[in-house]
């Protein structure tokens, strides 16, 4: 964020026009009356502090205001995985809603705060709760939850899931037919594993209250509430609303951050008149998330 401040100075020499003393009346002139110089430094020292002290008490009050929006309204968060591709891509820069809690909240320019099946959401990874994590909400407290043949049930209908994507992957009992509780998959959360036994009933996984069963939107290639479990509303941060800049990052390891380095396509340096336009994908810049 940046701040400009217009400095007017007075008629004093800071980008105004020459004092011209009217005719007749200079220094030099003997018909004129005899005045002495005027020593100008310490009112132009005061004015430049004066302009100063403003710029500097404006700086101070953009920053408050952004610590306030970032803290209670909207939050940055970068995508480091592929799990949500194609809907987010890694690189992808988001406004986040973070008035979660307030259900009468005005919801002008960020999306309601009511989270409904469908939303995405970012939210504090059950595991480590030092890390943000974005997920697509599926099952909703006291839904019963099962996936079969590349098909999501809640209580027994499959739902319609357009932003899902299976892409080709060696066969995985346990990650395409869930809750299979014959076998266990190696990445799979071990406390888990242990509290699924408690919520299967009839080959489906009943959701808790307060509770929220997500998934990435790539399938095959997802950690999701499959692997670690349910997530309370409390570790929810917010709903994602905005892609506000993208970032070409085709070399990062999922889950990973890398720093992108304007100028360095493909392993091999560009110093060419495109290098400042390829690092980014402008084409996403300000889209809007559903």
């Amino acid at each position: 964020m940046s701040l400009m401040v217009e400095s007017r100075g007075e008629s004093n020499g800071f980008g105004s026009e020459p004092i011209r003393e009217p005719d007749g009346l200079g220094p030099n002139n003997e018909n004129g009356p005899k005045t002495g110089s005027v020593d100008t430094s310490a009112a132009g020292s005061k004015t430049h502090g004066h302009g100063l002290l403003q710029a500097f008490q404006s700086l101070i009050t953009i920053i408050v205001i952004a610590l306030f929006i970032i803290t209670f309204t909207v939050q940055p968060f970068r995508i480091p995985s592929e799990s949500m591709e194609p809907t987010l891509l890694v690189g992808d820069f988001l406004l986040v809603n973070k008035q979660i809690g307030l259900e009468a909240a005005p919801h002008v320019l960020v999306p309601t705060s009511k989270i409904h099946r469908g939303d995405l959401i970012v939210f504090h990874y059950p595991v480590d709760s030092s890390l943000h994590l974005v997920k697509r909400v599926v099952g909703l407290p006291g839904d019963r939850v099962r996936l079969h043949g590349g098909h999501t049930y809640i209580d027994g209908r499959a739902l319609s899931e357009p932003y899902a994507v299976f892409r080709p992957a060696s066969p995985d009992s346990y990650r395409d037919d869930f809750p299979r509780m014959t076998s266990v998959d190696p990445g799979v959360d071990a406390r888990w594993w242990s509290q699924m036994h408690s919520l299967v009933s009839n080959g489906e996984i009943a959701v808790p209250a307060d509770s929220y069963f997500v998934l990435g939107d790539n399938r095959n290639d997802s950690e999701d509430s499959r692997y670690w479990g349910f997530v309370p509303r409390a570790a929810i941060v917010g709903k994602p609303f905005l892609i506000y800049f993208s970032l070409r990052n085709p070399d990062d390891a999922p889950g990973q951050l890398a720093a992108a380095e304007p100028g360095i396509a493909g392993g091999k340096e560009n110093t060419g008149p495109g290098a400042l336009v390829d690092f980014a994908r402008w084409d996403r810049s300000l889209r809007v998330i559903y």
